[in-house]
Formats: C-alpha cells, structure tokens, sequence
C-alpha cells in the first residue's frame, strides 16, 4: 500500500510543477544564504585564531560552505526539472532522471540537518579550544619583542576592552603569569631582585593585572596594581571593594559570543532544512503523478503520486533482501553450475594427433 497517496488532476500536475519551479529558486537563494553563514562564521573564527587552540572547530563552517555551493547546484537543476515537468512530452526526457535526482537531494538534506545539529553540538570543543588558546596567548602577552608573538598584547588588549572581561576565568589569572617583560623591569631595585628570586622559576609575579582590565564606567580611578594590599589605597578593601576591573573572565565571553552565533546560524540552518525537505517532498510527488500518468497513456487524465510506493516496513524488507540477495549470488551460482575448477578431468595433449607415445620396456 503507497505511503500518503494523492490524486493529481492535469491541473494540478502543472501547478504543482510551476510552484516546485518557484520554489527551487527560492533554493538556490537558500544556497547562498547557507554560503554566506559558513563564510561569515569561517571570518569570525579567523579574526581571533591567535586566541584559540588547533581543534575541529573548522569542520562546522567549511561543512556549511560546501552545503551552501551544492544547494545551488542542486536546486538550479531542480528548477529545469521542474520546469520541464509541466509537458508530459518533456518530462520523458527527464524520467530516467528524476529518481537518482530526488536520491541524491534525501542526501543533501540530511547533510543539511547534520549542518545544524554541528552548530549546536560544536560547544564542547569551542570551550576547550578557548581555554587552551586564551591561557597561550596570556604566557605570551609580554613577549612584544618576539617574532610571531609581538602582536599578542595588543590582541588580549583589544578582547577586554571590547569584551570587557579580563583574564581567562578571571582578573586573578594575571596573578599567576609574567605579564611584564624583563626588558621594562629596573634590576637596580632591590625590589624587583628580591621578587624574582622569590619564583622558582625566576618569574615576575604580582598582584597586578594590565590597563585593558580596567573598568571605565567605574567613578574611581582605575586601581591595577597591588590589587591585594589594601593599605597601598586609601579606603579600600579588597576582600569587600567592588574592583573597578571587568568581572567577567574573557573565556566565558568569547564563548557566549561565539554560542549566539553558533546557535542563530543553527536556527537558521534547521529553517532551511525543513523548507528543502518540503520542495523534496513535492518534487517526489510530481515524480510519482508523471509516471502513473504515462502507464495510463493519457497526459489529461488523473493520477496518484505517493512518497513510497509501499510501506515503510515493505520498502525497508525488500532493501533488506536486495542487499543480502547480492551476497547470495555467487554462492548459488557455484551451487547450480558447479565450481569450474573442480572435478574436471585433466586432459593431456600428446601433439597433433593427440596419440600417447609407446611406453619403453625397462631391461630387468
């Protein structure tokens, strides 16, 4: 028994077939839509690499992009198909066609599905590529003299003030780093010496935190450095003050950031998905009218289309049986007719005549 059978006048044929024609245009306008998101997503990763780990982050974007350029390819075809389908006469040519096509389209969109769910399920790996990628550049950050590294300050400097956040989960990160290279540190201080001889690692630690943590909707100027020391200020407590630092680590803004596009680009993606399941479905519907429509040889009469020409559990059984059919075959072709190396007698050939030479008595 078909799935959701519908009975198609000729009328209805040609408009179904003009509105599938429409809306495969609409497709390809989709395509670029679904291009330009994974091209616009691709930028936004790239603009803050530095601050990231190498993970799979990559795959989500490219994945849309090459989703994005078959869409257009797809539905342009789809649009001629279409198009044609309005002529029975047409239609023949692309009869042979048409359910390869719709195969290859079920494909696409289930690669479109699989697009949307990588954008929501691509939050772990951000996460991770963030935590690692932030704590780098931080170890970096004073290292403005180093080739492939000097453009590190300014990149973490221009994060908090845009992001306004500071350090990776938070200000007290900077606590943990040298973030001041040796080269600006006055060795003639007996200060500084007794600092960086009070690191095992012969670091500059302190209870500071760089000018870009700053808070500027904060009434009180800006307090970076001896954050811990509350007799270096006048009234202020560190344990109670309200810090006019950003309180936001930058980790967890990057990561919202890159969540609410992740997650807007996956609505829309999910949208889309379900717009190209409805153009496939209607195109499988025209298929299966045209086709019951030359079997009855009259171009004006009525005829049924359907999604499957069975039921599901039909259709899947004689996959099932195709399938292991195929293996079947030369094991019942060996049974039948024999194995063509066994059981055959060995025929000597003795010249022309096929006459054996006389056997030579052996003296005794």
């Amino acid at each position: 028994m078909a799935v959701l059978r519908v009975k198609f006048t000729k009328g209805q044929r040609d408009k179904l077939a003009q509105v599938l024609w429409l809306l495969n245009w609409v497709s390809v306008v989709t395509g670029i839509i679904l291009f330009s998101l994974g091209l616009f997503l691709k930028v936004e990763i790239n603009k803050r690499r530095e601050l990231m780990a190498e993970r799979e982050i990559h795959s989500v974007p490219n994945m849309l992009i090459a989703v994005g350029l078959i869409a257009c390819i797809i539905n342009f075809v789809g649009g001629k198909i279409c198009y044609d389908c309005v002529d029975t006469n047409k239609f023949l040519r692309w009869k042979l066609v048409m359910l390869p096509y719709i195969i290859c389209t079920f494909f696409f969109t289930l690669c479109v599905l699989v697009g949307a769910l990588m954008c929501y399920s691509m939050h772990g790996e951000l996460e991770e590529s963030l935590a690692l990628g932030l704590s780098d550049a931080m170890r970096y950050y004073k290292d403005t003299d180093t080739p492939g590294r000097c453009f590190l300050k300014r990149t973490i400097d221009l994060l908090q003030i845009q992001f306004q956040c500071c350090g990776n989960k938070g200000h007290r990160d900077w606590f943990q780093i040298q973030w001041i290279s040796n080269r600006y540190l006055d060795m003639s201080k007996q200060e500084v010496l007794d600092r960086l001889r009070s690191n095992i690692e012969g670091k500059y630690l302190m209870d500071g935190v760089p000018f870009s943590c700053c808070n500027v909707n904060s009434p009180r100027h800006c307090i970076q450095y001896q954050l811990t020391n509350n007799s270096a200020h006048f009234n202020y407590d560190y344990k109670t003050e309200d810090l006019n630092l950003w309180k936001r680590g930058c980790h967890q803004a990057l990561v919202e950031y890159y969540t609410n596009i992740m997650h807007s680009i996956g609505l829309t993606v999910l949208l889309i998905w379900l717009f190209e399941l409805s153009v496939l479905t209607g195109v499988r519907y025209l298929q299966t009218a045209l086709e019951n429509v030359l079997r009855q040889g009259d171009p004006e009469s009525e005829s049924d289309g359907w999604l499957l020409e069975n039921s599901f559990v039909e259709t899947a059984r004689s996959n099932f049986n195709i399938i292991k059919n195929l293996g079947k075959c030369n094991q019942v072709d060996t049974i039948v007719n024999g194995d063509p190396n066994i059981d055959k007698p060995c025929t000597a050939h003795y010249g022309p005549d096929n006459v054996p030479p006389k056997q030579t008595p052996v003296a005794s």
